[in-house]
């Protein structure tokens, strides 16, 4: 066991775990963010995905201890209860992305990330891009609209 800080949807934590716990099993199980999945255990499905230092990872490919020092966000640390979503987070709501749910918070992760590497991407770009995330509910053109409309909202923002 040893103990690691880093900063998690803004702010200051100390975790205790053993130097093989993933980041996904560190956010989940020590601090109780449950919004990014465990899906695949392979980093094949990318419902995990969370950003390290703004960047999209897959945090069941990462271990705790790697995140040391660093600025993780998950799902739950784009909006604060009662405020408006995330301009991604809206963007799939509005745009009916998802279905079951389980991948929903993966894809608003990747997508936040695609618009950030790629301004306001076409949808060609987007499905490019999304080969890493899984989803097996839909025919990801909803989750593609998204995506591209959230990329669109987040350019506009000052």
């Amino acid at each position: 066991m040893g103990k690691i800080s880093l900063e998690v949807n803004g702010e200051d934590v100390e975790l205790d775990v053993a130097d093989n716990t993933l980041l996904i099993h560190a956010l989940r199980d020590h601090l109780r963010l449950t919004g990014a999945h465990m899906g695949c255990d392979t980093s094949q499905c990318g419902a995990c995905t969370v950003h390290i230092e703004g960047q999209a990872i897959k945090s069941c490919a990462m271990l705790a201890v790697q995140a040391e020092g660093r600025s993780v966000t998950t799902i739950e640390g784009l909006a604060d209860d009662g405020e408006p979503l995330h301009p991604m987070q809206q963007a799939f709501h509005d745009n009916h992305g998802l279905q079951c749910g389980f991948c929903t918070p993966g894809m608003v992760m990747i997508g936040i990330d695609i618009a950030r590497r790629h301004n306001v991407p076409d949808a060609a770009t987007v499905r490019h891009e999304l080969e890493g995330n899984l989803c097996r509910c839909t025919g990801y053109q909803n989750i593609v609209a998204a995506i591209v409309e959230g990329a669109a909202k987040m350019e506009a923002q000052p």
